[in-house]
């Protein structure tokens, strides 16, 4: 079963009470979905394979260390997801950015493609799925299937907010992607909202409501 990692360091926590603030303007909410991204990839990407190197410094030289094996890709679930990339690329300058657009058929419920682009070399890469709220899971889990199914191998999900139904359905159907939340709310009320939440993210990002 995929793990569950839970950052609970004191600038994400603190940064996400006012992220939950529902007197948060857009600027500022807007801010803070990109910083906490950038502090949620900072522990995400902890284990990371490095190498050796030596490097010569203006007096001698050093032994350094270096990221190696695997180079990484960030793909956010529009619309809301694009709010974490900037986020993220700032500490990771080198990744590229993948985008997968879906919503939900009225009729059927389960989510359909409307938009994918990935890098060409993507089946190279480590893959970070990003959405600010994981719900009920089903976008997540489409998103996990298109990649897997363009051949993509290693795959990790990132969420600011998560409910239990929303991760119990990622590891359900995809055990070995590993979810990293900032928080575990409590749960989804009828309408398939995060309780408490923090609201609809992509209208609080993009100031549509």
């Amino acid at each position: 079963m995929s793990k569950v990692h839970i950052f609970d360091h004191p600038l994400i926590q603190h940064k996400l009470s006012i992220l939950r603030d529902k007197n948060t303007g857009v600027k500022e909410f807007r801010e803070l979905v990109g910083e906490i991204a950038m502090l949620m990839c900072y522990e995400a990407t902890r284990n990371l394979a490095v190498e050796e190197v030596i490097v010569e410094t203006p007096v001698a030289p050093a032994r350094c260390y270096r990221l190696s094996g695997k180079k990484l890709a960030i793909v956010p679930i529009l619309r809301a997801g694009l709010g974490m990339v900037d986020g993220m690329v700032s500490m990771i300058p080198s990744a590229k950015v993948g985008h997968i657009g879906l919503y939900r058929d009225p009729k059927t419920l389960q989510p359909v493609k409307y938009y994918y682009k990935m890098p060409q070399d993507v089946t190279e890469r480590d893959v970070i799925v990003v959405d600010p709220m994981l719900a009920t899971g089903g976008s997540a889990v489409a998103a996990i299937d298109f990649l897997k199914q363009d051949g993509v191998k290693r795959i990790m999900l990132m969420n600011i907010i998560a409910a239990p139904e929303g991760v119990a359905a990622v590891q359900a159907a995809h055990p070995d992607v590993d979810i990293y939340v900032a928080a575990l709310d409590e749960k989804l009320n009828d309408h398939g909202y995060i309780i408490p939440g923090l609201g609809d993210a992509g209208d609080r990002i993009f100031g549509t409501k």
